[in-house]
């Protein structure tokens, strides 16, 4: 049984149509969307390919039209893109987004199966470091044998007493210093975390092409070739995002 975990596609359908890897049953973690700009055959992909799928912060705020007042780093980013993903989907899409559930329990080949996109205390938001102090603590009630998790955008496995906690990283976004692709493979109950190579001036060239501002063009660009997150704006003013143009 070769069991596929991915994490934090953030609408890179260059990084996802790359995924090749033959897999039994595919777990998705969250945050299909935001960030890059080809949402919909992400959304897509998940909902033919996923058997299990749970909701993101990112999945959340877009479907429920949650807004972003972030000025400086990522949570300008998620406002800029966020305003421009609401024009591609269409309600079908919210309406998968918003149905996700936050945390998912599933037994496979007897091994029972806890999927969250943050933590099981926090399913949304909280972050995870590979700490097992950490995880200790979250894990304290929980009845799972593996906790499946994402939103860091850093790929770790790590023993907590008898359960097995795995981040496969973030497949569309990595920020560990890799630009590659990063996701994870359970085959025989061995888990491997998994880098991909994919064409990233693909990605770049979506968001080059598009309407968000420069700023966040330059930023986005960044992030993807150097697979690293970035530093805050300077003091000037973030631009707005560009109106399309009105024909005479």
């Amino acid at each position: 049984m070769r069991i596929l975990l991915v994490a934090d596609i953030h609408a890179n359908w260059p990084a996802l149509q790359a995924l090749q890897d033959p897999f039994d049953v595919c777990l998705c973690l969250g945050d299909l969307v935001e960030y890059g700009l080809e949402p919909v055959p992400c959304i897509d992909w998940v909902r033919r390919r996923a058997n299990y799928a749970v909701r993101g912060n990112h999945d959340h705020g877009l479907a429920q039209a949650v807004p972003v007042n972030g000025r400086t780093g990522f949570k300008y980013l998620t406002h800029v893109t966020r305003t421009v993903t609401q024009q591609l989907l269409s309600e079908e899409d919210r309406r998968f987004l918003s149905a996700l559930p936050l945390t998912k329990m599933v037994t496979i080949e007897e091994a029972r199966y806890l999927l969250v996109h943050a933590t099981p205390r926090d399913p949304l938001d909280e972050y995870a470091p590979a700490d097992i102090e950490f995880w200790t603590r979250r894990l304290e009630g929980v009845e799972a044998d593996v906790v499946c998790v994402g939103h860091t955008h850093q790929p770790y496995v790590i023993n907590v007493g008898e359960k097995l906690v795995i981040n496969p990283g973030s497949l569309g976004q990595p920020r560990d210093g890799d630009p590659r692709g990063s996701y994870a493979l359970i085959d025989d109950n061995r888990v491997e975390l998994k880098r991909l190579e994919y064409p990233i001036e693909e990605t770049v060239r979506v968001i080059q092409e598009s309407r968000l501002p420069d700023q966040a063009k330059e930023m986005l660009s960044e992030v993807y070739r150097l697979g690293k997150s970035i530093p805050k704006l300077d003091n000037r003013q973030p631009e707005p995002i560009q109106a399309k143009a009105q024909s005479a």
